[in-house]
């Protein structure tokens, strides 16, 4: 019997319309035939097949034997395993909530301006200039605003220099498929791209190289992830933020949360918004996902703690110390032990089981594992 060679038809019932599909649109950019597409209407973030090539439930070219789609799915099947063995050479065990760590540090740029422009310590950005400068990567897949920023729509974007990667500085909380960006990455002539990305992305780079999903994986040079809990519906802006707090959304200059949403105006004023409050506009791709933690990127990073103007970053893999040993010994990162933070690191494992638990006791069983208790 030859052996199965799952292909779209597998991924459309076993992920995309099971609630597990996060939205990543990993499949998207590793679709050799340009069959698959992106709807992102409606609060839907999934991907879909075009009609022309085996309808919505399955693909021509994967009759004939095309399995890139769920090669490079950061939710199908062993996914869990499968992006821990290639990267650390193990699987992870089972009071590794948070993922197989490495470092835990506390890090923020020295830059002032990056300092400024940036979230929580402005480590992502400067990561990000530091390797486009010292011919690390060639570009990064970030999150931009579209337009001049006032409807604080989420877009794909590609930085290349540091003015690209200062202008999509800071956080957003709504949802941005950045692995879109990677065909123009490519176009632009980018061999070596960094993913910027929440872990549904951030794992993406780490199952496809362990799948062998061709160029893609190879030019996926950089992952950095992103503490996440979930990520909302762009309707939060009229249906709460405005519609409940007169806040307008072209008004807004900055967001953060700290327990809160926190809301700053362009006329100076600030607001807090209870989280309970914005539950309603939570993404559906976000109810199921077990990865607060960006497990399987080589840097994972967050503002959680008490020092807000530091991020607590997680060093994973021999990609990320290198880069990171490099910049704090050229005096771009300040870095202190994690240790200095405790209660960062406890919220990082409590939210880490938090997010395992979503995962449905019907899916693959690996993510769902906890320590027994004491």
């Amino acid at each position: 019997m030859p052996p199965e060679k799952p292909q779209w038809a597998e991924l459309y019932t076993e992920v995309v319309t099971s609630g597990l599909c996060t939205g990543c649109a990993g499949c998207i950019v590793a679709c050799p035939h340009d069959v698959l597409r992106y709807d992102d209407a409606g609060g839907r973030y999934k991907p879909f097949h075009v009609e022309e090539d085996g309808g919505p439930t399955d693909c021509t070219h994967g009759v004939k034997g095309c399995t890139m789609c769920t090669r490079a799915c950061p939710r199908f099947r062993t996914w869990e395993p499968e992006a821990d063995t290639h990267l650390h050479g193990r699987e992870r065990t089972d009071d590794e909530v948070s993922g197989i760590e490495g470092r835990v540090l506390l890090a923020r740029a020295t830059d002032p301006e990056i300092l400024a422009a940036g979230q929580d310590g402005g480590l992502v950005s400067a990561l990000l200039i530091w390797a486009l400068e010292h011919d690390v990567i060639d570009a990064a897949l970030v999150s931009d605003l579209e337009g001049d920023g006032s409807t604080w729509k989420a877009v794909p974007a590609v930085a290349t220099d540091r003015a690209s990667v200062l202008r999509a500085a800071g956080s957003r909380y709504t949802y941005s498929a950045n692995t879109l960006a990677y065909p123009e990455a490519v176009a632009g002539g980018a061999e070596r791209i960094a993913l910027v990305g929440m872990g549904c992305q951030a794992s993406a780079p780490a199952i496809m190289a362990a799948r062998k999903a061709g160029k893609i994986a190879r030019r996926l040079s950089l992952s950095i992830g992103l503490l996440c809990s979930k990520s909302f519906d762009d309707a939060i802006f009229p249906e709460l933020f405005e519609a409940r707090y007169g806040l307008a959304r072209a008004d807004i200059a900055k967001m953060n949360i700290k327990g809160v949403f926190q809301v700053w105006m362009r006329d100076g004023s600030y607001h807090e918004i209870p989280l309970k409050e914005a539950h309603g506009w939570t993404r559906e791709g976000c109810t199921a996902c077990p990865d607060f933690a960006a497990e399987h990127a080589d840097i994972s990073t967050g503002g959680i703690g008490a020092n807000a103007d530091w991020t607590l970053t997680l060093v994973r893999t021999e990609r990320g110390r290198d880069l990171v040993d490099a910049m704090a010994d050229g005096g771009a990162l300040e870095v202190r032990p994690g240790s200095d933070d405790p209660g960062a690191v406890a919220l990082l494992h409590k939210l880490s089981r938090v997010s395992r638990r979503r995962w449905p006791e019907t899916a693959v069983p690996m993510p769902r594992r906890l320590p027994t208790p004491v």
